[in-house]
């Protein structure tokens, strides 16, 4: 079962960087293509981010998942599950915005863009204190 926990922390590395990183990178690439007046290379790296940790995601909650029924399912882990619901919920909007973005359409500020980024560290917060402290 170690190794089960091993792929699930791997996963969830490469998942969370791309959680923190193309919310971010969008502003970047917003006012990339506002001096090109097309996608340049940032907007190519962030969407190969973003398509290949949606991957890693899927890995990452399957992992996850497995480890779970394997310990009976437990109060904490039902409450980090509903709480890594919330981050593919996220994700899933992420996943809107880059392909509204691969279109040239950005319609969020930078300021929308910085404050979602940062909206997902509260999430991942709860989600250590849940899987460190087993509080239930």
């Amino acid at each position: 079962m170690e190794w089960v926990k091993i792929i699930h922390l791997l996963c969830v590395m490469g998942w969370m960087t791309s959680i923190f990183a193309v919310p971010r990178a969008m502003i970047y690439w917003k006012r990339e293509h506002e001096r090109l007046g097309e996608n340049g290379p940032l907007g190519d790296l962030t969407f190969r981010l973003f398509r290949f940790s949606n991957f890693l995601s899927w890995i990452a909650v399957a992992a996850g998942l497995w480890l779970a029924w394997d310990w009976g399912f437990p109060t904490w882990s039902l409450a980090k599950l509903a709480l890594v619901v919330v981050l593919i919920a996220q994700y899933e909007f992420t996943g809107r915005l880059v392909r509204r973005a691969q279109q040239g359409i950005f319609k969020e500020s930078d300021r929308f863009l910085r404050i979602y980024n940062e909206s997902s560290v509260f999430v991942v917060i709860a989600i250590l204190w849940l899987v460190v402290s087993k509080p239930f």
